[in-house]
């Protein structure tokens, strides 16, 4: 691997800017060796090591089948249409390289027609970009509505020209020879490389969903690039799930596929209504009593909450009569009457599920709401699927350890035998970085901590000259910030909410002396190299909201079992979130910059020092006049 990603190799002469790094070397060769043993490998990469390339040249080396997992979208894409091919060139090598997506990222052709046959539209503005879509239905090659910037991520239509596991009618779909998903499906599964994401990945493990599942078993290695997502990602593809969106588009499918039967829509007219009306009700009662999340006892602790689960429990029951008299009168309608029988068994578990591996909860996101029974334990789950698959895996990121502890990560994947391998940045952070830890008076949980946080970042972004990412633990921080900074500042304000994340992100970095305020999504895939980010500043430490009812289920297994929820649970999420808040920073050998954890409990509580080791060497400072110094001083 020396020969390659080493002085005089070929990425020297096809890779403009690209220096050779020791860690890289030595993840290369980890990877390598893991290949070629049909190993396991757990690899903390520090960011600047580039473990793209240093996975990427010992998988197209080894020539082994290979599914390369990431954490986003635009990741597999980039991954795709830029590191591959970029790989593939320097190497001189060929490989059929495929990228597949979930299905609700491809044109369905079936559904699209149906939606404009119905002519029921959700917006005004819907009407146009469904023709927008069908237009461009004709020239697609590949049916990646993600990358066709035809109809915007927040589009109404979206459901509209798209499937779902629960709506495909797979080979009884009249447009089967023309799907997209199966298209893609195919030339994955012909491919020596394909670039999935973690979603995909999990959710096909979960229910082996026909068409992907001939891929996965043919896979020699799988890589798991940002692997710290993997473990919350795991345990929610496992669990069952039964959502307002999911009932929602079964009611309206109904209503579609039975409208293109003699008599079929006065059938079920009826049952439908009454379904969709309780539908209502119980989203409206929720709204009503609930919070964000819960469990799913102090759901039902509540009568009207009991009453209206009941009706519509009753409601999808009562479906069952009219779908059946269709029965065999489409595809379509026979696929209803699965959804609706899929529906009424989701009911009767979460009215069963119980004992000490799952967790009933609910959640209310918007207008839409999902009712979850979670495994809380997925180890085993994925270990067997693992041992099915007899590959070779690699797991990196650059934020899987605690304070060098790999504990965590590899129990909750049942990952113990592996091989663990730490990696720190490249980066000279002593030199080119600052860790402020502001002295406040109050902790989080004063009513005066963020008016009091704000004061002192004032002088601060003053020197900075804004260039600063605000990163804050809730929404409710983050607008009283906002409404504090508005008057204190003169640079210009980037609030997360006023605006798509993208377009947020290209205005601060247009602005050049731009402030953005940010919760979870900008902790972390978020790059902003050079002068343009100089101050990152975290309000608190990140520990998940106490009554989280997951992170409460899995506090009581663990505090049966003898164990310590805080530092086994708690403290290593947390843990590995300020890691990722923090490494928005320094993105480049050049970057340079202050990082400011503003929570007194880094001092005032004994894991402070977890914390504080887990995070890359820096100089550090409590004094407000050195933060001012170190801007003022020139580059090195």
């Amino acid at each position: 691997m020396a020969a390659l990603l080493g002085a005089g190799g070929p990425f020297e002469e096809n890779l403009p800017g690209f220096q050779p790094r020791r860690e890289q070397i030595e993840l290369a060769e980890a990877v390598s060796a893991t290949l070629g043993e049909g190993g396991l490998l757990v690899a903390e990469a520090g960011t600047g090591t580039g473990k793209t390339l240093a996975y990427l040249v010992p998988v197209l080396q080894s020539g082994l089948r290979t599914v390369i997992s990431t954490g986003t979208k635009t990741l597999q894409d980039q991954l795709f249409f830029r590191d591959l091919p970029l790989v593939l060139k320097a190497l001189d090598v060929s490989a059929d390289i495929a990228l597949l997506k979930g299905r609700a990222n491809y044109l369905c052709v079936h559904r699209l027609e149906q939606s404009r046959r119905e002519g029921q539209y959700p917006t005004r503005e819907a009407i146009g970009e469904l023709e927008a879509v069908r237009a461009w239905a004709g020239r697609t090659r590949d049916g990646d509505l993600t990358v066709a910037n035809v109809i915007p991520d927040d589009s109404a239509v979206w459901p509209m020209v798209t499937s779902t596991n629960d709506n495909c009618l797979g080979s009884q779909c009249p447009d089967f020879d023309d799907c997209h998903v199966l298209k893609a499906r195919r030339r994955a599964q012909e491919a020596d490389v394909v670039v999935v994401n973690h979603h995909l990945l999990f959710a096909d493990m979960a229910i082996k969903q026909r068409g992907f599942g001939e891929v996965l078993p043919g896979a020699e290695a799988f890589i798991v690039d940002e692997a710290h997502q993997a473990p919350e990602l795991a345990s929610q593809f496992f669990s069952a799930s039964l959502t307002r969106r999911r009932m929602s588009d079964l009611f309206r499918d109904i209503m579609a596929e039975a409208s293109e039967l003699a008599g079929g829509l006065g059938s079920v007219r009826t049952e439908v209504e009454q379904a969709r009306q309780a539908l209502a009700e119980l989203q409206a009662a929720m709204a009503r009593h609930l919070g964000e999340r819960g469990t799913w006892q102090e759901l039902i602790q509540h009568e009207p909450l009991r009453i209206a689960l009941q009706k519509l429990d009753q409601a999808v029951a009562d479906l069952a009569e009219p779908l059946d008299a269709l029965d065999g009168a489409s595809r379509g309608i026979d696929a209803c009457i699965e959804r609706r029988a899929e529906l009424q068994a989701m009911f009767d578990a979460l009215d069963s599920a119980s004992g000490a591996g799952v967790v009933r909860w609910y959640e209310r996101r918007g207008r839409g709401f999902g009712l979850h029974i979670t495994p809380l334990d997925v180890s085993d789950i994925f270990r067997r699927y693992r041992d099915e698959l007899d590959a070779a895996w690699v797991f990196t990121s650059a934020t899987l350890s605690v304070a060098g502890d790999f504990g965590h990560f590899v129990r909750a994947l049942g990952l113990e035998e592996a091989r663990t391998l730490t990696l720190d940045s490249p980066f000279d952070y002593e030199r080119h970085a600052l860790l402020w830890l502001p002295s406040l008076d109050v902790e989080p949980r004063d009513p005066s901590y963020i008016e009091m946080l704000t004061k002192q970042l004032v002088p601060v972004l003053e020197a900075s000259q804004g260039r600063a990412f605000l990163l804050f633990t809730s929404h409710r921080a983050l607008k009283a910030a906002a409404e504090q900074l508005a008057g204190a500042v003169d640079f210009p304000l980037f609030v997360q909410g006023q605006g798509p994340r993208s377009t947020l992100l290209d205005a601060f970095r247009e602005s050049g002396n731009g402030v953005l305020l940010g919760t979870s999504s900008f902790w972390e895939g978020v790059d902003v190299i050079g002068d343009a980010l100089s101050l990152v500043v975290i309000d608190k430490l990140p520990f998940a909201a106490p009554d989280d009812p997951v992170l409460e289920a899995h506090g009581e297994r663990l505090r049966s079992e003898g164990g310590n929820p805080f530092m086994e649970l708690s403290l290593p999420q947390a843990v590995i979130a300020l890691k990722q808040g923090s490494g928005r920073l320094i993105r480049d050998v050049n970057d340079r910059g202050v990082l400011a954890i503003c929570d007194p409990r880094l001092h005032s509580r004994g894991y402070g020092k977890t914390f504080l080791d887990s995070l890359p060497p820096m100089r550090r400072t409590r004094d407000v006049d050195a933060v001012i110094d170190f801007f003022e001083q020139a580059p090195d």
